[in-house]
């Protein structure tokens, strides 16, 4: 839930439009008397998203962007709302954006409670919720008039991002059907709404031709994709995630899921994750949340734990190769120490690639607040230290077997140091890294190379590219 730091206007790197980035990072230098939008990111990918496309629409009517508090006649702070940790990095920028320009506009999740962002901070000039574009821009009219120049206001074909040029998120869907005791993001952005698949694809294809060479497919359920329009097709698209995939890695650039639930139908998708020709990355991010079947029922979660076993046994022998990611929360409202113990057993099992863990806590709205038997904190803190030593074991083991190994890899950063790279392994923010610290001079963001590893750690690797 941490903001990551490179995307705070007060210290984000100074970006811009110009002949060599057709996929702009943030900033066009402001003409004379051009107004100026700061823009604070903070959550999940699905909400940097909805920051792209409200930059993207403010520049299209003529607003520069600014990287800094100083140089905005007005910051927009689009919010996270998931966790009350979450809540309080929100209301913390918030603030911090009053302090440094005084002109502040609040959107995103925890928009959707704007008593509780108002109590706090009552000088804020509007607050809408998630994905009411038009609202925002609304708002940033009344508070910093647009004044277009048509003939020196262009906005580049892939529109504003926030991400390095060679990867983007894609987000094919908003909303969720499912009813998880613990969330509150139904609630928040509403049920499944698919985006048609001929929209996505274009939005995909126009991010390809700008340079993309990874694209990030996000959502709430992205297993679900399409399930409301009932699949429909349309301009030779089907809107069906095995379709979609499928069409996706057509365009000759990596294609990633996120948030994939374990459907039936998933297992449709390991045949392409399979074939190195397909474009679809043999990687699933799948939010297991726990193991045990008694706790996932009290969470209203789908409670098939042993057959989820079996599912990921099948996909890996359609799919020696595919890396399975997700996210577990230990002390969920009256976890015993023998379901925790089963977690850690079933873990075992399962033996996944990347984990990540998060301890409960109430969050304002959500069912499982009532759940009797809260776990203490010290033993939320206990268990989570239980169990991510227990995922940092099973990490290290995986990536010391990869020692030897060539594997092909996509440069995200180059400084003097090291190129950092990912693997097909690796998304990026959540997952490890590949350092290359000889031979990465000639490097640069977005290339793709084939290294061979040499040595591994308890979450990255280190390589040299092949023939070096």
């Amino acid at each position: 839930m941490q903001n990551p730091p490179n995307l705070r206007p007060d210290i984000a790197p100074k970006a811009r439009f110009d002949e060599d980035a057709p996929k702009a990072r943030l900033v066009h230098p402001a003409r004379p008397g051009q107004p100026t939008i700061g823009m604070v990111s903070l959550g999940c990918p699905k909400a940097l998203v909805d920051s792209e496309r409200i930059l993207t629409r403010l520049r299209a009517e003529g607003y520069s962007i600014s990287p800094d508090y100083s140089g905005a006649d007005a910051v927009i702070v689009n919010t996270c709302g998931f966790l009350d940790s979450a809540k309080a990095e929100s209301l913390e920028a918030i603030g911090e954006a009053l302090k440094e320009n005084g002109k502040v506009i609040v959107t995103g999740c925890l928009g959707a409670e704007p008593d509780y962002i108002t109590g706090a901070h009552p000088k804020v000039l509007a607050v809408t919720g998630p994905h009411q574009y038009e609202q925002v821009l609304d708002a940033v009219h009344g508070a910093v008039p647009p004044s277009p120049d048509p003939f020196v206001d262009l906005l580049p074909a892939s529109g504003v991002s926030l991400t390095p040029r060679h990867f983007s998120y894609l987000k094919i869907s908003e909303g969720c059907n499912h009813k998880c005791k613990f969330c509150i993001i139904p609630d928040m952005r509403g049920r499944l709404q698919s985006r048609p698949a001929h929209a996505v694809m274009r939005e995909a294809e126009k991010l390809v031709e700008a340079g993309v060479r990874e694209l990030l497919v996000i959502s709430q359920d992205t297993s679900a994709y399409g399930l409301d329009i009932r699949h429909a097709e349309e301009r030779g698209h089907r809107a069906h995630i095995t379709d979609l995939a499928r069409d996706l890695g057509s365009l000759g650039a990596w294609v990633r899921l996120h948030y994939v639930y374990p459907y039936p139908h998933v297992r449709d998708l390991i045949p392409l994750m399979a074939d190195p020709d397909s474009g679809l990355l043999p990687y699933l991010d799948i939010p297991f949340q726990h193991g045990h079947p008694d706790v996932l029922k009290r969470m209203a979660r789908p409670a098939a734990s042993a057959k989820t076993l079996d599912e990921i046994a099948a996909w890996r022998a359609m799919a020696p190769d595919i890396t399975l990611r997700s996210t577990f929360i230990v002390g969920y409202p009256g976890e015993t120490e023998a379901e925790f113990e089963y977690l850690l057993d079933w873990l075992d099992e399962a033996q996944l690639d990347r984990v990540g863990c998060f301890q409960y806590e109430n969050v304002a709205g959500a069912r499982s607040n009532d759940l009797p038997d809260h776990v203490p904190e010290e033993v939320k803190q206990e268990r989570w230290e239980r169990f991510m030593q227990k995922a940092q074991a099973i990490s290290e083991a995986k990536l010391a077997a990869k020692v030897g190994t060539r594997m092909q890899v996509i440069v995200d950063e180059v400084d003097a140091e090291a190129a950092t790279c990912r693997t097909m392994a690796d998304a990026p923010e959540i997952d490890g890294n590949l350092f290359i610290d000889e031979g990465f001079e000639i490097l640069k963001p977005g290339d793709m190379l084939t290294v061979e590893v040499d040595e591994a750690g308890e979450y990255d690797l280190w390589g040299r590219p092949v023939g070096s």
